[in-house]
């Protein structure tokens, strides 16, 4: 049986592979344009709303220097306070447009039996996948928002709420991404078990958190996932 450390190294070993590396360098370029379009998207929306919303309420317009540079203060404040949950989400999302890929070049190295019997995911099923992921990410979160703020009055309550479950979301997506081109029905029990599954999560999620570490750490948890679903399907 393939264990957790036994696919997390054989995946950071991976990353030297020509084909994993270009995966890595496509993914990063994707993560770096959605977070720059949501960044975007925040300056305008706080500069319409501090522009339209906040003049109407005073019966007077901001002036447009006024209104430009409280949206910029609002927007570095909304990329330092959500850009850790903002980049998992677009982080997770980019990998998912490269998930068969990068699952691909795992098979094709270690499980070449697994690779020819897989089933290729389209790119309608990639995105919806992928949109699903975000979606469920974000109101999960969004969802316990309420609980979070209550617990900052502990000083890590929150951040351990934060860390378990995203930990769930993410072993799940990662899981999924390994798994469903090989699942022969909906009904299909999957090999990975709750417990690993979470682990995996747990320790994606962490690197996530890291500098440096947060680029790789999707490529990895792809990576870790596959032989994780094939060392329990041959096992089984």
């Amino acid at each position: 049986m393939t264990s957790l450390p036994a696919s997390l190294a054989r995946a950071f070993a991976q990353l030297a592979d020509p084909r994993v590396l270009w995966l890595l360098i496509k993914s990063l370029l994707v993560t770096v344009l959605l977070f720059a379009l949501l960044g975007v998207a925040v300056y305008f929306g706080l500069a319409w709303l501090l522009d339209r919303g906040l003049g109407a309420l005073v019966d007077a317009n901001l002036p447009p220097n006024v209104a430009s540079a409280l949206a910029t203060i609002g927007t570095l404040l909304a990329v330092v306070l959500g850009g850790w949950l903002l980049f998992r989400v677009t982080a997770l999302a980019a990998i998912q447009f490269f998930a068969d890929d990068v699952v691909e070049a795992v098979e094709a190295r270690y499980y070449p039996e697994a690779l020819e019997s897989a089933r290729r995911i389209g790119f309608a099923e990639s995105m919806w996948i992928s949109l699903k992921g975000a979606v469920r990410v974000i109101l999960v979160n969004l969802l316990i928002l309420p609980l979070a703020l209550v617990l900052l009055v502990t000083g890590f309550g929150t951040v351990v709420l934060f860390a378990l479950v995203n930990a769930w979301l993410l072993g799940r997506e990662l899981r999924d991404m390994a798994w469903l081109r090989h699942r022969k029905d909906s009904d299909e029990e999957p090999p990975i078990g709750r417990g690993t599954r979470f682990a995996l999560g747990l320790i994606i999620a962490g690197m996530l958190t890291v500098p440096g570490l947060n680029f790789i750490a999707p490529i990895i948890g792809a990576a870790a996932a596959t032989h994780l679903v094939q060392g329990r399907m041959r096992d089984a």
